[in-house]
């Protein structure tokens, strides 16, 4: 899954040498290299009829790329005293309302049938459980940002320090 295609909010970002009170990066799960690793093997398929090292050769490159996409594309969850930061993304702490965390079913309607078509999304597919972070900022239509976290109540808990 990827980040919402809405307009990314135009925030201040944080300033250098403030300390972090929540960081987590959202790395891929195993089984996504696993499927990366299958789908490279794909290329030997292709390549084999060539010769046995170019479906070898096709096979690393494939992988190779793929790592390199899933390694770039991997958003983090940054909290400061002054600054929440998801993924591209970046607001001032002061227009961060409450924040509340979602498991299993709860997060499945957050993702889906309760989801709001103006919020900001950073959601994974291999990451359950998710946060719902309200935007009090009176000019910005966002009215919340949802963010994938591997550990949503030590977001929360950050936030709302």
């Amino acid at each position: 899954m990827s980040e919402s295609s809405a307009a990314m909010p135009a925030h201040n970002s944080s300033s250098p040498g403030t300390a972090e009170l929540f960081s987590e990066k959202l790395w891929p799960t195993i089984w996504i290299w696993v499927i990366a690793a299958g789908l490279a093997g794909a290329g030997i398929l292709v390549f084999a009829p060539i010769s046995m090292a170019a479906g070898y050769t096709a096979a690393a490159v494939l992988f190779a790329i793929m790592a390199v996409m899933l390694v770039l594309s991997t958003p983090t969850i940054t909290v400061t005293a002054e600054t929440l930061q998801v993924g591209r993304a970046s607001i001032e702490r002061r227009f961060v309302g409450a924040a509340t965390s979602f498991r299993t079913k709860e997060a499945s309607a957050e993702r889906g049938t309760r989801l709001h078509g103006l919020a900001f999304l950073c959601i994974r597919g291999w990451i359950d459980p998710v946060v719902r972070i309200e935007i009090t900022d009176p000019s910005d239509r966002t009215p919340y940002w949802l963010a994938s976290s591997r550990r949503p109540e030590e977001l929360v808990d950050a936030l709302s320090r």
